[in-house]
């Protein structure tokens, strides 16, 4: 079906269903037994797959590709946006209504998605509930993320980039996943959750607090088991975090081979060995009967050392985040003694 048609040309087959007011780019693949609503718009050299469908006021950017039995979209008020370079695969659904019981027939809702996520197989992403304020409670998923087969992405989500979800991750309404964030098979994310940047989440896990970042938990309920060294190691851990660590900006960071620092170079093990250092103050402090666990937090901000590393002050603001007003705190940890 697919190479039939010549470049720049888009060939819909004759058993495909597209109405007439929706907006086909260069060099679109349309398969048969497909349907394309009258909101549609498609990008250039989209594909799509025998059995494929796009409802609603859905936009595909160019060269996105639907795999048999692929929904995209519904016709429901607001929108659906797939950004250009995305694979959604056999039989998932993307931007279709929520399963949140508070959502009310009638109300716009939203799902945007970046550009470059490859969506898997059986994988349902929903669109938001509710448009009362579109900052607060709007579906967003980045860049450049892989979504492996029959995953869950609830309501009212706002997801990263370079993120990895192995099959069926299971994410309720309201979470917040930052970057490079890695979650094994089977995992479980309670609602209202953040799951911090560079994070690992072990197969099988229960999240049902907040995941600082950086950190490795585990179990049913999650705990916390250490610092990612090797998710960090993998990312050639170099972040510039000192531009964003203490006001809202975008997930995405600038990432360089070296953090320079009050006229030094830090290496890369030289900001993990921070962190080991202030972890261990945090969580494994030699004697646990001497200080609370806020006043451990102040003793590593003020520390000459550790406060002037930002990946450990950046560690630092992310577990006071989760204990503000609204958040689910920290998931547990055992007092380990380091000494």
């Amino acid at each position: 079906v697919f190479e039939e048609k010549k470049e720049g040309t888009s060939f819909i087959h004759p058993t495909a269903i597209v109405h007439p007011n929706a907006v086909i780019g260069q060099g679109v693949s349309v398969g048969p037994l497909c349907t394309i609503g009258p909101s549609a718009k498609l990008g250039n050299g989209c594909q799509m797959h025998p059995s494929s469908h796009i409802f609603g006021n859905t936009e595909l950017g160019s060269h996105c590709v639907l795999m048999t039995g692929a929904v995209v979209g519904d016709d429901l008020p607001g929108h659906t946006v797939i950004g250009c370079n995305n694979i959604i695969g056999h039989h998932a659904v993307v931007g279709i209504k929520c399963q949140d019981m508070k959502y009310k027939l009638g109300d716009e809702c939203f799902l945007d998605v970046g550009d470059n996520n490859e969506i898997r197989e059986f994988t349902s992403i929903h669109r938001s509930s509710k448009s009362l304020d579109r900052t607060l409670s709007y579906q967003v998923i980045g860049d450049n993320n892989l979504i492996m087969g029959s995953c869950h992405i609830a309501h009212d989500c706002k997801i990263g980039n370079n993120n990895i979800f192995a099959n069926t991750t299971l994410l309720a309404g309201h979470v917040i996943v930052e970057d490079y964030v890695h979650t094994g098979g089977a995992t479980v994310v309670h609602q209202f959750c953040y799951i911090g940047s560079f994070s690992f989440i072990g197969g099988g896990s229960v999240v049902s607090q907040d995941v600082p970042k950086y950190m490795m938990v585990s179990g049913d309920r999650a705990e916390l088991r250490g610092l990612n060294f090797e998710g960090l190691r993998r990312c050639g851990f170099q972040v510039t975090e000192a531009r964003r660590q203490y006001c809202d900006m975008p997930f995405s960071k600038v990432y360089l081979m070296e953090l320079t620092l009050q006229g030094k170079h830090l290496e890369m093990t030289e900001i993990i060995k921070s962190l080991r250092t202030a972890y261990r103050k945090i969580f494994m402090p030699s004697n646990t009967h001497s200080m609370g666990f806020d006043d451990r937090l102040s003793e590593v901000e003020h520390n000459e050392d550790l406060g002037s590393v930002p990946a450990v002050c950046s560690m630092l603001q992310s577990i006071r985040d989760s204990f503000t007003e609204n958040r689910r705190g920290i998931c547990k940890f055992r007092q380990w003694s380091s000494s």
